[in-house]
């Protein structure tokens, strides 16, 4: 913990929920595909998972899934934390999962507020894509991002990892503030089942800015379903951070919008985005949760600046 080694540049590292992109570009392919129908209910792909306490897949479109407009509550708030860090080995099945969070009503601060009505983000509703996916390819999940995406773009740092609970290749340690005072732990093996398609790839900044140019540009999704991805809608959030399909929108000091994703897993945190003129930026940092304000505004604050390097300023 005490060897000052520089990070290398190539490091990989856990992305966390920078997955997600990875995962709606699958479901937005398979769109363009016509095997996949946004606005059709999820119980098209899922019959009779989603259930209980008032969620209903019946009445939740791919749509809401991607958007984070479901209203189904975030399995991760009914884990608790230290059973993770106490065995960070342990097997989780996704189905078990989903239905740990099934077991709650969904998360609507309005009395009978319905799907699509309000915006909070659920990591369950990406562990559903990913459900969804396997369901309509016969694949599972990780085989279809690596023939998707992985292996066209040449993401050679790129992984999804499964049950491995090592990262392969050059990597930081990753770590773990379980407490205000608490000394640091040593999380760099984990079992990334934990977060499923919600959060357990692997890369490195220069594959995930390559994925996010090709993402934002158009190498990877026809016109139609990439206008989809990035019809955004508010989230509440000060700084302007809108929500498309997988992928978020963020103003740039600049001028602008950036598009990107952020991600918290165990051990690390990474932050990254990409313009639509062919700019990119990437963070990541090893100490995840436990990090402070000040780690997370200069994570913006270096993602910002990537982007707005040798850019004019709009006039204001």
């Amino acid at each position: 913990m005490t060897s000052q080694v520089p990070m290398r540049g190539d490091s990989r590292f856990r992305i966390g929920s920078m997955t997600k992109p990875f995962v709606a570009t699958v479901v937005l392919q398979l769109v363009g595909e016509h095997r996949v129908a946004l606005d059709a209910p999820v119980e098209r792909y899922l019959p009779g998972v989603v259930r209980g306490q008032g969620n209903d897949g019946r009445e939740i479109t791919v749509r809401q899934l991607l958007q984070h407009s479901s209203g189904l509550p975030d399995y991760l708030d009914y884990l608790n934390p230290q059973q993770i860090l106490e065995d960070p080995l342990a097997h989780h099945d996704t189905r078990d999962l989903v239905n740990l969070a099934l077991a709650h009503p969904p998360t609507f601060d309005k009395p009978g507020a319905k799907p699509g009505s309000e915006w909070h983000y659920s990591n369950t509703n990406y562990l559903l894509a990913g459900m969804l996916i396997e369901k309509v390819t016969g694949h599972p999940y990780d085989k279809e991002i690596r023939r998707r995406i992985i292996t066209p773009l040449g993401l050679h740092d790129t992984s999804v990892p499964g049950e491995d609970t090592a990262i392969p290749g050059p990597h930081p340690r990753g770590y773990v503030r379980p407490g205000e005072d608490a000394p640091l732990m040593d999380l760099t093996a984990i079992n990334p089942s934990i977060a499923g398609a919600s959060g357990e790839m692997i890369s490195s900044a220069s594959d995930l800015n390559r994925f996010l140019d090709a993402l934002v540009r158009g190498r990877l999704l026809r016109p139609a379903q990439l206008t989809a991805m990035m019809k955004t809608r508010p989230t509440g959030s000060d700084d302007g951070r809108a929500y498309g399909l997988g992928l978020e929108s963020r103003p740039l000091p600049c001028g602008g919008l950036y598009w990107g994703h952020g991600g918290d897993i165990f051990g690390y945190q990474t932050a990254g985005g990409a313009t639509v003129d062919g700019r990119q930026a990437t963070v990541m940092v090893n100490l995840d949760p436990g990090g402070t304000d000040a780690q997370d505004a200069d994570m913006k604050a270096a993602v910002e600046t990537g982007l707005c390097e040798g850019r004019p300023s709009h006039p204001q």
